[in-house]
């Protein structure tokens, strides 16, 4: 190893009036700006291309011959002064937060994820959920909100896909280049490199920051890839969900703990944190231990207040998708953090990585944890809120399953980040300028249906051309990269055709999204692919795990069907997808297909990308697609169904897709009038786009975040911060003596008139008499809980109506009054409930306590 004694850093030598340039390239508002990136190819078109489009980069390796003679360019530099214009306007209008809500000089809300997909030349995430967490930090640009993102800094990033020539896939990693992106390190007073450390086993662990400007929200990345760590401590931030278990723990100690460390240091004050995933979930632990080690607090106080600023979305429906350590992992990283920092012991820590509180755990389960400190938690669909609701239902024994506190918003797209420039073009001609700033006004999406069915059908087969010679080179450069033959690069430029109707399916290969499903009837699917006059053509892209080998087997099984002559010419396997590979193929395919084994997908976005564009979706009613779906906007692969036989499932839910195909999409596809237009699915594609374009995007979706949770952890988080903590420690102390004291409660006496009957319209009037022991009326809600005799069970069929306090007794028995309105006919069934109750609580259930009463024997 050679020891450096110096560095220094070089960075590219503009003309002075191409500065503006070097602003531009800093700031990832030109990620979503068709007007800057074509500025960026209009510079040097190949060499942005063989870049991967990295701007600042680009500005590096250009010719300063080329740069001398663009300096002198009058229309380059007018495009350049238009698109900083266009920049600096955005960074500085009012936004729909400085509307409607009281600004603040220092962001408030900080969001926590593992990974973040903002641009292809920023190698630091993998699919959906990074791509998600880059559109929620672009979308609170958008809106202005007071937000900033919290990750990690990955030298290698994700892999890089490659294929053999037997279609296997191997990994190949690539060193980050973060000097040659638009980052930059964090400096101290001193203009030194801010460094932080974390107590590992041993040793100290240093990490430093980088900065990456998303239009108006700072995302801060924390790398400990510094000189003051061993070779094995700098590797932590080596490699995107790489490593084994331990590997796993220290970065999501870094994530979490790190994390708030970094915000502290950079005087952020987080009032309000987001857990995107459960990998970031030690953060509420660090909440806690800076309220005790700097306010004072209490372990029981702190973890109490911190509850109500913490959100956990969870994107997982199945167990095995979540981050769980043996205990001795976590004893071996946390023993000395949860004795001494947190002052508490082997239990009380335990049971924080468990929502099953009568059974002693013998792993830390990290959604568990971050159920149990969060306040606010949700899944991502509304079908998802149900999946989550039903995997976790044993942590919330007793409560009604309706009323598991668990809720959901639904994913969504930043739809200018996946919106082609032809279209957004067309948009913003008929739409108006409107449409880059409401994206999510559902009134501006029935504008569609001004644009002119010519207009918008040539405007979508423009980029669907660009797909499919996209389509042909990727498939040469596979070619070549292999040593195939001369013949085979001939035949690469004869796949496809530019007029066929095209499916694109592009995703993780996991094997619940069963990426081989529409190949499982070979020659079905041929007829439907060689039509002599309605030809199909499949676009196929992904990958799988490094250790999935059945999901490489999946690839690798497709990959030789492309290459067989009873398919070849109409099936492409575009290796190595990534943001740029997506892009093309949400833009140019005409259908978009999803067949995820349901419920598994727990929402998917990658079909809400097309939407925008003109696309089409074809899928599964799983995630988002199953609130989305009608006849009018795209179709359905089966009806909700879920089956225990899973390979008799792919076998019906693969023939509805050959039917779906011969008798619906193919027909509607190639129904051409005289002007070779296919009026009804223009009409389909304009449904599409007024109907879901304005619901599945990151707009709506931020400000529904916004609505439901940041606001609700704000308001409380002050509340409880007044007078040095004095509410926050008034409410915790509630909370332990309803604690102690809930046990004791019973229900008595009750009176109603048994098997009576009511018409319609009629109250029924019930009395109860309530055992309270030392808690008051204040503290309780004691409710009439009643349904349909025979559907008492479902809960989602069930009310509930509060009873009021009449009269209390020496004896401390409260009697109650309450009335059910008979407003259905049938046989009803009711019982009575107490819940705690208080101005604070975000719901009744988030103590976990609830006493029905008992039948009579």
């Amino acid at each position: 190893m050679i020891n450096l004694i110096g560095t220094f850093n070089v960075k590219p030598s503009l003309p002075e009036n191409l500065e503006p340039l070097r602003e531009i390239a800093n700031n990832l508002y030109w990620a979503w700006n068709t007007d800057a990136t074509d500025l960026f190819l209009r510079l040097d078109r190949k060499l942005w291309k063989k870049l991967n489009h990295n701007p600042v980069q680009l500005l590096g390796k250009v010719s300063q011959e080329r740069l001398l003679e663009v300096s002198k360019d009058d229309g380059f530099v007018s495009h350049m002064n238009r698109v900083y214009l266009q920049m600096e306007v955005y960074l500085n209008e009012v936004t729909w937060y400085q509307k409607n809500f009281e600004t603040h000089d220092k962001p408030y809300i900080v969001y926590f994820s593992a990974e973040f997909g903002l641009a292809e030349s920023l190698q630091i995430y993998s699919g959906g959920l990074g791509v998600l967490a880059g559109d929620h930090l672009k979308s609170s640009s958008d809106l202005g909100l007071p937000l900033v993102g919290m990750g990690l800094c990955y030298r290698e990033g994700y892999f890089q896909q490659y294929l053999t020539a037997d279609g296997w896939q191997h990994e190949r990693y690539e060193n980050n280049d973060f000097y040659n992106q638009p980052m930059k390190l964090i400096k101290d007073k001193d203009g030194k490199t801010l460094k932080l450390s974390l107590k590992f086993p041993g040793r100290d662990v240093y990490f430093q920051i980088w900065k990456i400007d998303v239009g108006r929200i700072p995302l801060y990345l924390l790398d400990t890839n510094v000189a003051e760590n061993s070779l094995e401590d700098r590797d932590i931030t080596k490699t995107l969900y790489g490593g084994d278990n331990e590997t796993r723990i220290q970065q999501e100690i870094l994530l979490g703990i790190g994390g708030m460390r970094a915000i502290h240091a950079l005087e952020i004050l987080p009032l309000v944190c987001h857990m995107n995933e459960g990998h970031s979930a030690f953060l509420s632990l660090e909440r806690i231990r800076h309220l005790i080690k700097d306010h004072g607090l209490t372990f029981n106080e702190a973890k109490d207040i911190g509850f109500f600023s913490n959100i956990f979305t969870t994107h997982t429906p199945v167990p095995a998708g979540i981050d769980v350590f043996p205990n001795s992992l976590m004893e071996k990283y946390f023993g000395r953090y949860y004795r001494e920092e947190l002052g508490i012991g082997d239990k009380e820590f335990y049971k924080l990585g468990t929502i099953i509180k009568e059974r002693e755990p013998s792993e830390f389960n990290m959604a568990h944890l971050a159920m149990n400190m969060a306040g606010f938690v949700n899944g991502v669909s509304k079908l998802h809120g149900k999946v989550s609701k039903k995997m976790w239902v044993e942590g919330f024994k007793e409560i009604p399953f309706d009323e598991i506190p668990i809720d959901y918003v639904t994913n969504g797209v930043h739809t200018y980040s996946h919106l082609s420039g032809e279209m957004h073009e067309l948009m913003l001609r008929y739409i108006g300028e409107r449409f880059d700033t409401d994206i999510d006004d559902k009134k501006l999406w029935e504008r569609i249906e001004d644009v002119p069915d010519e207009e918008l059908w040539r405007t979508h087969e423009r980029r669907r051309e660009r797909l499919i010679a996209f389509a042909r080179r990727r498939l040469k450069e596979q070619v070549k990269e292999r040593g195939g033959s001369k013949s085979e690069l001939n035949a690469a430029n004869e796949v496809l055709d530019p007029s066929a109707l095209t499916i694109g399916f592009a995703r993780r290969f996991a094997t619940y999204k069963r990426g081989n499903l529409i190949f499982r009837n070979l020659e079905r699917l041929a007829g439907i692919l060689f039509h002599s006059e309605k030809p199909v053509q499949i676009i196929i892209a992904g990958k799988a795990h490094p250790k999935d080998d059945e999901g490489k087997r999946i690839i690798q099984e497709i990959v030789n069907y492309a290459k067989g002559h009873n398919l070849r010419k109409r099936i492409v396997f575009i290796e190595n997808y990534d943001m740029n590979v997506a892009r093309y193929m949400v833009e140019g395919c005409d259908v978009w297909l999803n067949n995820p084994r349901r419920p598994m997908e727990a929402s998917g976005t990658s079909g809400m990308k097309v939407i925008a564009n003109g696309g089409l979706n074809f899928s599964v009613l799983d995630g988002w697609w199953d609130e989305a779906y009608n006849q009018d906007v795209g179709w359905k692969i089966g009806n909700g169904e879920e089956y225990a036989d899973i390979d008799y499932q792919d076998e019906i839910e693969a023939n509805v897709i050959y039917d779906v195909l011969e008798k619906e999409i193919v027909p509607l596809f190639y129904d051409r009038g005289s002007d070779n237009l296919p009026r009804g699915w223009i009409s389909m594609m304009k449904s599409s786009m007024s109907q879901l374009a304005p619901v599945f995007n990151t707009n709506r979706m931020v400000k529904e975040y916004f609505n439901k949770f940041y606001l609700n952890s704000y308001e409380r988080r002050k509340l409880l911060m007044q007078d040095k903590w004095r509410e926050g420690k008034k409410f915790s102390a509630w909370k332990s003596m309803i604690y102690q004291n809930w046990d004791k409660i019973s229900c008595a006496g009750i009176e109603f008139n048994n098997g009576s009957e009511h018409k319609v319209g009629e109250e029924n009037r019930v009395t109860a008499k309530v055992f309270l022991g030392d808690l008051t009326i204040e503290d309780v809600d004691v409710q009439i809980y009643y349904g349909k005799f025979d559907e008492i069970q479902d809960s989602e069929n069930n009310k509930f109506v509060s009873m009021t306090p009449v009269s209390t007794s020496d004896d401390k028995v409260v009697t109650y009054e309450g009335v059910i309105e008979c407003e259905d006919t049938g046989k009803f069934g009711f019982t009575i409930r107490v819940v705690p109750k208080h101005s604070l609580l975000i719901n009744p259930f988030e103590l976990g306590l609830i006493k029905w009463a008992e039948p009579k024997s």
